[in-house]
């Protein structure tokens, strides 16, 4: 197989029960190897675990998808609950598991090695555990990193990946092969949507060749665009640490005449940092999202605002994600739209800096209007810190979820939790598509009513963008991850 052509679309298990009840399950190591021996979960003997009232997860519980229904509705969507099983599939001394991160730094990475590391070790007597150094290309170009509960003690108090990571270097058939070469019978991929779809065509080429290895995934955006789960790890560190950029902004901006502060924050194609982040705040007064278009001249426009804001004011804070207003930049600058970086996403423009220069460019030479304008962009600073309290609990709870997957065979999914519950969800559900703010909804009405500014949305541009929606969701606020308040 090439090295990023990830075309392998698999045939989801589903099973379908009373009242529409619909499992969508996920594989497991006997569903093509066949005649596995089972054994006892260790944790059955763990001094830990003697104070559970019930040590394992039955086999038949599972998570609902939606849990806002009406009383007619059929029962719906429902993962794999995650947890221990009473039977695992892997001698705690054969096991050998391998790590690997991929993609952008995000902040809970080492916390999630970490707890993988400990998990094996403490939980099920693992010794064997190695990390990928340099994300996916490190399976065939760079030697492993031996990993024991000693070595990650501490790095949940560092920023980024001890196993370092990259983007692109997929290539299926040399990273299965170093799989098979190095008799690694467990794989923990930790990365973006990207990297799951390769975790997915990985999983695919070892179920091919029959081996008796077990592939979890666990999801990492900062964005928070990832659909189906609650959150991504990291997303509430970015949200914190982001306070301190708008604080500094609001700082600037209160302490000169007409004194703007412009905020770059991340969000590609989905603006829950910028949305989060303003509600937190409270010192915004505009948030600009990729979701919700802007324009900048004419009434109603950002210009006409930021000056109405001045004048009762005398400053003003602006959020804006970093995939904000690209079709306004796209028409203004000369550049290859279509350009990609190595893990195949479309390079942005600054949206930051050109929108400074508007703003200075608008009020300075059409409004002859003095203005103070600082921008800050904490983008990789945010990027680069240890996860907060918080995430840290967040991570140790997919990685201890995973691994009992992996143990008790499951393979080929990727861990998450759904309304509030930990659960085994296939690759394709978290690939398919993206999570975004739904602007029709009521978060951001909230963020509209806190900040005062302007929809930017004609009558008409409401009433397409209802329209264009699915049919009426049940759930307040739209998918789970905009954390309903």
């Amino acid at each position: 197989m090439g090295s990023e052509g990830f075309s392998v679309q698999p045939k989801v298990k589903t099973v379908n029960g009373d009242d529409g009840y619909v499992l969508e399950d996920v594989p497991h190591l006997s569903d093509y190897v066949p005649n596995l021996p089972t054994y006892p979960n260790p944790l059955q003997d763990n001094p830990s675990y003697s104070v559970v009232k019930q040590y394992f997860v039955d086999v038949d519980d599972t998570v609902a998808q939606k849990v806002v229904v009406h009383k007619n509705s059929p029962r719906g969507t429902h993962f794999r609950r995650a947890g221990p099983r009473q039977k695992v599939y892997f001698k705690s001394d054969e096991v050998n598991a391998c790590i690997v991160t991929c993609g952008g730094l995000c902040p809970g990475l080492n916390t999630v090695i970490r707890e993988i590391v400990c998990g094996l070790h403490h939980m099920y007597g693992v010794k064997k555990v190695m990390g990928i150094d340099g994300g996916y290309k490190g399976f065939y170009s760079k030697n492993l990193v031996h990993l024991t509960p000693k070595v990650v003690n501490d790095i949940h108090k560092r920023g980024g990946t001890i196993l370092g990571t990259s983007r692109g270097g997929h290539n299926t058939k040399k990273i299965v092969d170093c799989i098979q070469d190095r008799g690694i019978n467990q794989v923990y991929i930790i990365g973006g949507d990207g990297t799951q779809k390769g975790a997915e065509v990985i999983f695919e080429e070892i179920k091919r060749r029959g081996l008796q290895v077990a592939v979890a995934g666990i999801p990492k955006t900062i964005d928070n665009d990832i659909p189906v789960i609650d959150k991504s790890f990291g997303f509430d560190t970015a949200v914190e640490e982001a306070q301190r950029a708008i604080s500094a902004a609001h700082v600037e901006a209160t302490s000169t005449e007409n004194g703007i502060g412009l905020v770059k924050l991340m969000g590609r194609h989905s603006g829950f940092i910028a949305m989060y982040a303003t509600l937190a705040s409270r010192d915004v007064d505009c948030c600009l999202i990729p979701e919700s278009p802007f324009y900048l001249e004419g009434p109603g426009g950002l210009f006409e605002y930021i000056e109405k804001t001045l004048k009762e004011h005398e400053h003003m804070v602006i959020v804006v994600a970093e995939g904000a207003g690209q079709e306004l930049l796209s028409e203004s600058l000369l550049s290859d739209a279509n350009q990609k970086d190595a893990s195949g996403n479309k390079v942005l423009q600054d949206i930051g800096l050109w929108l400074s220069q508007k703003i200075k460019d608008h009020f300075s030479k059409q409004k002859k209007m003095p203005i103070n304008l600082k921008y800050i962009d904490p983008t990789y600073m945010i990027r680069a810190i240890p996860s907060n309290a918080s995430d840290n609990v967040y991570c140790t709870l997919l990685a201890q979820s995973a691994v009992h997957g992996a143990m008790a065979g499951y393979t080929g999914f990727t861990v998450g939790s759904v309304n509030g519950r930990h659960a085994y969800i296939p690759y394709n559900r978290i690939t398919e598509g993206q999570n975004h703010v739904v602007i029709t909804d009521r978060m951001w009405a909230r963020l509209l009513c806190s900040t005062n500014q302007p929809s930017f949305l004609r009558t008409r541009d409401v009433i397409e963008s209802k329209e264009e929606e699915e049919p009426p969701k049940l759930l307040d606020d739209a998918p789970a991850a905009t954390f309903c308040l």
